[in-house]
């Protein structure tokens, strides 16, 4: 009698196996819809210059859009193609970053700008499939969108075929049951006037430079975010060695963890303007160089307006 129901749990087992394994792979490649956003590329060259700007500045659209012999460049703030290859070794597998040169082969070239833009706000592929939540652009304004957009349609093409991202195991059971498309909260506005407010600097901090994203604790599997706003803790890979990783720093107001409670906005921005000084560190310091003055006073504004939380992320940089 034993042996017999061992015999068949051992099947039932054994065929649930085949039934999760079979419907995995069934839906590696499910498709979602979003709406087209309406963002048309201008020629006017203030709406080019406003795309350039947060595109190699605020937007660290390069941090991830280089190749890595160009890394240490973007790293120092100097300008390069956005020919993808880049690599983030992450639990569900390696993600690599795409081309969004001109090129029509293996960038963006044949992609409409409504497709585009829609892959910012509404995190869908132009293939239809879910993107991991890597951008903070899901509530960033038309306008700065249109921008964005603008700019990168007026950079040469560059041929750099970057392969597709290749889930592992753990990968594919979250793709096929966890990745969906992340959309904005909240009504999107057309458009946002720059100003030395508490108001823009939640803007640029949450819809243009992505501060929550790092600065606060995330799933490293789902992307999902599991920590109070910017107190940080998140462990980010230090690319190239594994076991070391860096630990973002509490940004909320809170007198005693709080990192830069006691800072003056001068200090604040005197630190963006000294770029990276911990070699590992993935804060995109290159990138952040060209912030103006005016949008890091902005930034510094918001963030004396959070919730202090009480969180120590302990040691910014954790070696093996």
């Amino acid at each position: 009698m034993i042996l017999k129901i061992l015999k068949w749990s051992v099947i039932v087992l054994v065929s649930l196996i085949i039934i999760l394994i079979v419907t995995v792979a069934l839906r590696q490649n499910l498709k979602f819809d979003a709406p087209l956003v309406d963002v048309k590329a201008s020629t006017d060259s203030t709406i080019i210059a406003k795309g350039e700007y947060i595109f190699y500045g605020p937007g660290h659209c390069m941090e991830c859009h280089c190749s890595y012999e160009d890394y240490k460049k973007v790293e120092l703030g100097e300008r390069v193609a956005p020919k993808g290859g880049f690599t983030y070794p992450l639990p569900i597998g390696a993600i690599r970053i795409p081309n969004i040169t001109s090129d029509n082969e293996t960038g963006i070239g044949n992609i409409s700008d409504a497709i585009i833009a829609r892959a910012l706000r509404y995190g869908v592929a132009p293939d239809g499939h879910a993107m991991i939540d890597f951008m903070a652009f899901h509530n960033t304004s038309d306008d700065d969108l249109t921008a964005i957009i603008s700019f990168l349609r007026t950079l040469p093409p560059v041929t750099n075929k970057v392969p597709k991202f290749e889930p592992n195991l753990l990968g594919m059971v979250i793709k096929a049951f966890m990745l969906k498309p992340t959309g904005p909260t909240g009504e999107v506005p057309k458009s946002v006037t720059p100003s030395v407010t508490a108001e823009y600097g939640k803007y640029l901090a949450n819809s243009v430079a992505n501060c929550r994203g790092c600065h606060t604790n995330r799933d490293l599997q789902t992307g999902a975010f599991i920590g109070e706003d910017y107190s940080g803790g998140f462990h980010m890979d230090v690319i190239g060695k594994p076991g070391n990783f860096c630990v973002s720093r509490n940004l909320t107001p809170d007198p005693e963890t709080g990192h830069i409670y006691n800072w003056s906005q001068e200090k604040f921005i005197e630190r963006f303007r000294q770029g990276k000084l911990i070699p590992d560190s993935p804060m995109p310091w290159g990138p952040f160089l060209k912030f103006s003055d005016d949008d890091l006073r902005a930034i510094y504004l918001y963030l004396k307006t959070l919730k202090p939380v009480k969180n120590n992320p302990g040691p910014v940089l954790v070696s093996k």
